[in-house]
């Protein structure tokens, strides 16, 4: 059992650790490696990307975990660890956003989104806000994440990171076009077979998860 931890740890770090890298590497691509001066512009993407692949790795890595059989306690330190950083990215990501087009004097959301993304995807960049608020609201758990209501927050969760797939898709530059829109497709057709297994599980199964 201890070598199976290890392993389980091992893959956990490993894939966030390539995730990562994948989104560095299709957000300097997208600029053609031209990345001085900084701006907030140029990185805000970038946060993004990394975000949401941390968060889908959580996914994958708890799927691995229950196939594996090992503990809970296995990779909670990957998922705590990660998890601060998820939650640092997920709110500089439009904060920079945001910060830049004030400063431009393009006002605030949703305003300033509209007026940044081409006529008629405004409402996506306000599913990314939705989004943003409901990956907010996990930080609940330490105070309620025992309450049956809770697995709600959860469930939204699981709609959150869909919409970002979409979010991603419809506004993302460097998802238009090239192999990272493939990856990102590879992504959002693991993600949906987690939740389907998830929800089948809930519903139709008894497997009982390692403590």
């Amino acid at each position: 059992m201890e070598q199976k931890a290890r392993t389980a740890q091992i893959c956990a770090w490993g894939l966030g650790f390539v995730v990562s890298v994948i989104s560095v590497v299709a957000w300097g691509q997208d600029s053609g490696w031209h990345l001085l001066p900084f701006s907030s512009y140029l990185v805000f993407p970038l946060l993004g990307l990394l975000a949401f692949g941390l968060m889908w790795s959580h996914y994958i890595c708890g799927t691995f975990r229950e196939l594996y059989g090992v503990s809970q306690k296995t990779l909670k330190p990957y998922f705590q660890i990660t998890g601060y950083a998820v939650l640092v990215l997920i709110c500089a990501h439009p904060g920079l956003l945001i910060y830049q087009r004030f400063r431009d004097g393009d006002g605030l959301p949703p305003g300033s989104y509209e007026s940044y993304v081409a006529p008629g995807l405004g409402w996506v960049t306000l599913l990314g806000t939705t989004s943003l608020l409901i990956f907010l609201s996990f930080e609940l758990y330490r105070w309620y994440g025992k309450k049956p209501w809770f697995q709600y927050v959860q469930d939204a969760g699981d709609f959150a990171m869909l919409a970002i797939v979409y979010h991603g898709l419809k506004l993302g530059s460097n998802l238009q076009q090239g192999w990272f829109h493939y990856v990102w497709w590879f992504y959002a057709l693991t993600l949906l077979a987690v939740l389907i297994r998830k929800y089948y599980l809930r519903f139709f199964g008894k497997q009982k998860d390692p403590a």
